[in-house]
């Protein structure tokens, strides 16, 4: 007799494992497929993000971002370390073993709910029957009352740029340098370019990023952007926009890069080159033909705006689906299906989901650009405030960057918000909480902010908005 269960799972990432979790919570009987094998060849939950993504490129960032102030700020608040030196290996079994114990996290609360959790693969039949194969490749048909798709992305990889070995390597390869390269290339200047990047950069590599588009940041607010860039470029990478990468020769330990931009073919040769132009949901032996479940011409499942796919009962969450691919994006539509699926009236606000570039300084934004407003021809005030008039940050010296708050021009709510600088992913969330409940640039001025703290920069573009900024001189208005 097959297996039978309220709701299966198949993934185990960020939507998944999520998922499984809260549908286990609500009293539905829940299993969970994942194929993911660790480097010790065992089976983990987690997903892309636990174990090659999000989290261990937050340990690199975090613990590069430490060695580069101990070697050059440190001395401004007249601290003598000698010289510094950073020991790669010493890095990289810290990022192992913070993915070790978040992914262990995930078994212990799949105990804990009564999760089932299957390790091998799943494949999606008619009448909501999952095909699991395990890792010894033994099968079986397990029947579910609803099934969850959560099965992520991986990398796009380019024809001009195979990748090879650990010379040319995709994101997961990144993660992996057991030394620092003396020029790094990176093809792509999106959230993972630019973070993989950083790290290596900050320890010392020459960074030479190639990007196809014309804008840097083309999704971020351009004012922004343009901070960005220059911050990035005073730090020592170098960033070129217009140039589409046609080609990779390999050498011995170096490969050479050819590429095309406004002034015609040229070639540049790196020691290691990181393929990071973005990412496609993955659905490789997933559908059987009858599923019922449908696909766009990209590859993602289609859904309608409860995640729910073209065959009832079956639901699809996460990267593999509409919409930005972020863990945090996964995991609430995670959350929204179990919730529907228990018989509540769940649902997600798609307009104020944050997105964050875990750079130094970091960028942070939600909703509406101002790029955006001015092409749909709305009407709007602008409120903006540096870091460089804010107390906490000049304690600090972090001072680079600025909060920018865009409200209607008539009714004053809140269209959208960026932050470059100190903190700028947890001063955004300021303002998703804010858009969540309809505020008004106002409200947020009304608000009484810690002193002295970074969010004080909050407060103030808020106030700015209205041109009532108290810390820095307000634009001139037309009596």
């Amino acid at each position: 007799m097959s297996k039978k269960f309220d709701v299966v799972v198949i993934g185990g990432g960020p939507a998944g494992y999520v998922a499984a979790i809260r549908c286990a919570q609500l009293g539905l009987s829940t299993a969970c497929i994942d194929k993911w094998l660790n480097k010790e060849n065992k089976p983990v939950f987690g997903g892309t993000c636990l174990n090659v993504g999000c989290i261990p490129s937050k340990a690199l960032l975090d613990s590069s971002h430490k060695y580069e102030e101990a070697k050059e700020k440190f001395g401004l608040h007249g601290i003598a370390v000698g010289e510094v030196s950073m020991d790669i290996g010493v890095m990289l079994k810290r990022k192992e073993q913070i993915v070790k114990n978040l992914t262990m996290g995930v078994a212990t609360l799949f105990k804990a709910n009564g999760v089932t959790p299957l390790e091998g693969k799943g494949k999606l039949l008619a009448g909501k029957k999952v095909e699991f194969t395990d890792h010894a490749g033994n099968t079986e048909v397990i029947e579910a009352s609803n099934v969850i798709i959560a099965t992520g992305s991986v990398p796009v990889n380019i024809p001009p740029a195979p990748l090879s070995g650990n010379i040319v390597v995709d994101s997961t390869g990144a993660l992996e340098f057991t030394e620092v390269p003396k020029r790094l290339g990176v093809i792509g200047a999106g959230v993972i370019g630019l973070e993989l990047g950083s790290v290596w950069g900050r320890l010392g590599s020459e960074v030479v990023v190639l990007e196809a588009q014309d804008n840097f940041l083309h999704l971020v607010d351009q004012t922004v952007a343009k901070e960005a860039q220059k911050l990035f470029t005073k730090q020592g990478m170098d960033i070129r926009v217009s140039a589409r990468v046609t080609g990779t020769e390999l050498k011995e330990n170096s490969v050479v890069v050819t590429f095309q931009d406004s002034e015609g073919e040229k070639s540049e040769e790196f020691d290691k080159l990181i393929v990071a132009v973005g990412r496609r949901p993955f659905t490789e032996g997933l559908l059987a033909g009858d599923s019922g479940v449908n696909m766009d011409e990209r590859g993602f499942i289609h859904v309608d705006e409860t995640c729910l796919t073209d065959a009832p009962g079956v639901w699809a969450v996460g990267d593999v689906v509409r919409g930005p691919m972020l863990a945090h994006k996964a995991s609430e539509e995670g959350v929204m299906v179990a919730e529907r699926i228990a018989g509540h009236k769940a649902q997600l606000n798609y307009d104020v989901i944050p997105s964050v570039i875990y750079t130094h300084p970091e960028i942070a934004w939600v909703g509406k650009t101002e790029d955006q407003l001015k092409a749909a021809g709305e009407k709007y005030n602008v409120g903006m405030f540096p870091f460089a008039a804010n107390g906490r940050a000049m304690a600090s010296a972090d001072t680079d960057g600025f909060v920018k708050i865009i409200a209607d021009a008539e009714t004053d709510r809140i269209l959208g918000a960026s932050v470059i600088g100190p903190n700028a992913g947890d001063l955004c969330q300021q303002m998703v909480i804010a858009m969540e409940f309809g505020s008004s640039a106002e409200d947020i001025g009304m608000m009484v902010f810690s002193h002295p703290t970074v969010s004080e920069a909050v407060h103030e573009a808020a106030l700015a908005v209205n041109n009532q900024a108290i810390h820095k001189a307000n634009r001139r208005t037309k009596k």
